[in-house]
């Protein structure tokens, strides 16, 4: 059995963890053993207003998951996806609000897919805008050339 206490440990190594957001600690047990914790910054709860006005506690591994049901395949590993959603994440938080609507939640994950997959934007933006006709397709491809052609 393995007995640390953290409190009476005293730091022998810091480091940041290539993601940036959190830091390793090498740390020494006053017996002499020594161990490694992963400290992460705690963001504040965000609540979701959901269209129909209900409104739920903001979570990762939802929007995780819808990502990666409805345009994962469209990317080569799980870490590229990953890696998507934090900076969708980190985008929203950036809004400053504690509370988002889920348009922006969408709006957001667009912003990133039209950067990173053209495939995978129109794949997503045909659920989350509700397509039903040829011509919203038509639409959206005519919207995104245009937005090429002023970034360019």
């Amino acid at each position: 059995m393995v007995k640390i206490v953290i409190g009476d440990s005293r730091v022998v190594e810091s480091r940041e963890v290539s993601d940036g957001v959190t830091i390793r600690r090498r740390r020494e047990a006053p017996d002499g053993t020594r161990f490694t914790t992963y400290e992460r910054i705690e963001k504040p709860n965000l609540a979701v207003l959901k269209k129909n006005g209900g409104r739920e506690l903001y979570d990762r591994m939802k929007l995780s998951n819808a990502v990666k049901q409805s345009v994962g395949k469209f990317f080569s590993s799980e870490i590229e996806v990953e890696e998507m959603i934090d900076v969708i994440e980190n985008a929203l938080y950036d809004l400053g609000e504690s509370e988002i609507t889920s348009k922006q939640i969408g709006d957001k994950v667009l912003d990133v897919l039209a950067d990173r997959n053209e495939v995978a934007y129109i794949r997503f933006a045909s659920v989350y805008k509700d397509f039903t006709t040829l011509d919203d397709f038509v639409k959206i491809l005519e919207e995104r050339r245009q937005q090429k052609q002023k970034a360019a």
